[in-house]
């Protein structure tokens, strides 16, 4: 069986919530020569570019505190990268999906916040 990472779960987890959500997903994983995205998704005439953070405690904050200023200007920038090249003219808003592994509980705790930023 392959191993898969404390990210790549808490991505996967991410994916699942927003399709509960009724978000389609457009792309994981996005990448271009700056960087990645990754989670791009839609829901209704809106595309969100999603960070996932994912963390096995809290003992450095929440997740989402990881999402500081500059992992926020280096989104916009993958955003604009990715509007450019698929020429999307349409609303565009960014989120972060938190998830928390901890160890005290029996599931993981997954959090969605949207306009994050």
């Amino acid at each position: 069986m392959l191993d898969v990472s404390l990210g790549d779960k808490g991505e996967i987890l991410a994916a699942q919530l927003l399709r509960k959500q009724k978000f389609v997903i457009v792309t994981k994983n996005y990448r271009c020569p700056i960087g990645e995205i990754d989670l791009i998704v839609s829901q209704g005439k809106v595309l969100y570019f999603i960070e996932v953070k994912t963390r096995s405690s809290t003992i450095f904050g929440r997740p989402a505190e990881a999402v500081n200023v500059a992992k926020q200007q280096k989104l916009r920038q993958l955003a604009l990268y990715y509007i450019a090249e698929k020429k999307y003219d349409g609303a565009i808003s960014f989120g972060v999906v938190e998830v928390l592994y901890s160890p005290d509980k029996n599931k993981p705790e997954v959090n969605f916040i949207p306009e994050a930023f």
